[in-house]
């Protein structure tokens, strides 16, 4: 028997989820597979720095894919700013993009003094980021109307 708060909560949740657009599903996929692999590069450090040296390599195949799925992510937030009318997902995915690829080579650099903290950063942006494209349906903005009237 289902209470008077699950009635009421259930069918915003499907309401909500029919009104995010196909593009919107596309980005809030692409931000998901971000954060699945941003929250393994730690994992993959910690191997290494455990003593298992293969877990370089699975921080560097980590780093590439991390990498390549956010490039895909700004891909994907500028349709959402051109098909939507949104420009904060494209902002913020620039920002974790930037900071990513200064993160990357930093890493490859061996400057730990910037990639480590750089990485906690990252991280929490893009679990952030996250949290945001799927808390509200990513629907088009009605376009900004004018004002006509003459002063």
């Amino acid at each position: 028997m289902a209470t008077a708060a699950e009635s009421v909560a259930t069918p915003a949740r499907t309401e909500a989820a029919h009104r995010t657009s196909l593009t919107g599903w596309i980005l809030r996929a692409l931000v998901s597979a971000h954060v699945v692999a941003i929250l393994g590069q730690p994992v993959f450090a910690g191997v290494y720095l455990s003593g298992d040296y293969d877990g370089l390599g699975w921080h560097a195949a980590g780093a590439n894919a991390v990498t390549s799925i956010g490039y895909l992510q700004v891909i994907a937030a500028i349709m959402v700013w051109i098909r939507l009318r949104q420009v904060g997902p494209f902002l913020a995915t620039m920002a974790v993009v930037a900071a990513e690829t200064v993160q990357y080579f930093a890493g490859m650099s061996g400057a730990l003094w910037l990639h480590i903290p750089l990485g906690v950063m990252t991280v929490v942006a893009v679990v952030v980021q996250f949290i945001a494209v799927w808390r509200r349906p990513l629907q088009r903005r009605p376009a900004e109307q004018k004002d006509t009237e003459d002063a």
